[in-house]
């Protein structure tokens, strides 16, 4: 019974990261005859969802816009550049919510400008991603008992300005995996470490008569260990490099608007497509499959970009492109819109996003909504909250 048990787990897991990475193969036949569908899969998928709704509304960009709180998950850099001494936000997402109604998102990030020094900037954020309660099953049936799997992530930055308009940071990372799979056969929580390697510039040029900034950013995110949940095989950890674009135009004194663009590449290996009929196809699989599982977290980066089945053309499919754009009042009402694509050979991801935002000398309020480009994805309708609290903003209330 025990060990009925352990493979249902391990199977449910498994469908749950495959949703939570690539969807569906039947969505992505939608656009054509899918010929290689072998999407680079992952552990610890939640690393790469955006925390907050202000880059959530924008279609999942943050490479290159203006720093803000949450700036921790898309470039740590730019704290560097932010305007306020500090400030701290949390962040709330369901998640899946089409599916089940227990999974969500929690993410708490800030940061702080140490000293009188301008030029330098200390983030922290703390990500905890819920499963949700899933019931102990056996052969004769439920046994009345439920685990909650979870991934948490807590890393700290430190970012620098190198110049007038440069800046760069690092991040250090502490990931913790427990999926509640059974102890009985000696699978435990994962734990994994990863660091980040960013940087920001930006500058200022003349459109007529406006004065206009634009921004360049890139983020290496989750450089470290894999991960093991205490068998043989370990597993790759979401390492991804983010690069991206901003324009901000300014109307008038009241009025602005800025258009971003992110790019993301997995820098993991592409696992071997099995399509072995014959037992000498099955083998040379068998092999490629072992190569894969035996290839280290750093050796992988490099792999990353030359081993796709279809060459050159494969590489590319497995870029996906966020643009977003989001248009303010005083500084104080946003609006935002973007759009997320993402190849049908590696999950099929595509969505509009919308979000609003309020904001004050002390607080920020924000809120951002999905819709979903492809039928039954199980994103559709995700919906994000993020309240910041800016920390002079706070210090000054509380001299009144």
């Amino acid at each position: 019974m025990k060990k009925y048990s352990s493979r249902f787990n391990k199977l449910f897991f498994a469908l749950l990261v495959l949703s939570l990475c690539t969807y569906s193969k039947a969505n992505a036949a939608d656009d054509g005859e899918i010929l290689n569908f072998n999407p680079v899969l992952t552990q610890v998928p939640s690393l790469t969802i955006a925390p907050d709704a202000r880059g959530g509304g924008m279609g999942d960009v943050g490479a290159a816009s203006t720093a803000d709180i949450y700036s921790q998950h898309w470039n740590p850099s730019k704290y560097a550049f932010a305007y306020s001494k500090g400030g701290v936000g949390l962040s709330y997402t369901p998640w899946l919510r089409r599916l089940v109604g227990d999974m969500y998102l929690l993410y708490a990030s800030g940061y702080y400008k140490p000293g009188d020094s301008d030029q330098q900037a200390i983030g922290a954020s703390l990500r905890y991603f819920s499963m949700g309660d899933i019931p102990h099953t056996l052969v004769d049936g439920p046994t009345g008992i439920s685990f909650s799997p979870y991934d948490m992530a807590f890393d700290l930055s430190y970012s620098r300005k190198l110049g007038e308009r440069f800046a760069g940071g690092v991040a250090l990372r502490y990931i913790h995996s427990d999926l509640g799979l059974s102890q009985d056969d000696g699978r435990v929580p994962g734990n994994a470490f990863g660091a980040d390697l960013s940087g920001y510039y930006t500058d200022y040029v003349m459109l007529g008569s406006s004065e206009c900034q634009v921004g360049f950013g890139f983020n290496i995110s989750n450089i470290g260990s894999k991960i093991s949940f205490g068998e043989n095989v370990s597993y790759f950890i979401p390492t991804n490099l983010r690069v991206g674009g901003s324009f901000y135009f300014p109307f008038d004194q009241y009025n602005m608007m800025s258009i971003n663009l992110d790019l993301n590449k997995l820098l993991v290996p592409t696992p071997p497509l099995n399509k072995g009929v014959t037992d000498e196809e099955r083998a040379d699989y068998q092999e490629q499959r072992d190569k894969y599982f035996n290839t280290s977290s750093i050796s992988g980066i490099f792999k990353s970009f030359a081993d796709s089945p279809d060459g050159f053309k494969g590489e590319m499919q497995e870029i996906s492109v966020s643009v977003g754009a989001e248009y303010s009042y005083r500084d104080m009402f946003m609006v935002r819109a973007g759009y997320y694509y993402e190849h049908p050979n590696q999950g099929n991801r595509k969505y509009f996003t919308m979000g609003a935002g309020f904001k004050m000398s002390i607080f920020q309020l924000d809120a951002a909504y999905l819709i979903s480009t492809v039928p039954s994805n199980p994103l559709d309708q995700t919906i994000r909250f993020t309240l910041g609290f800016d920390m002079e903003g706070l210090r000054e209330l509380f001299r009144r």
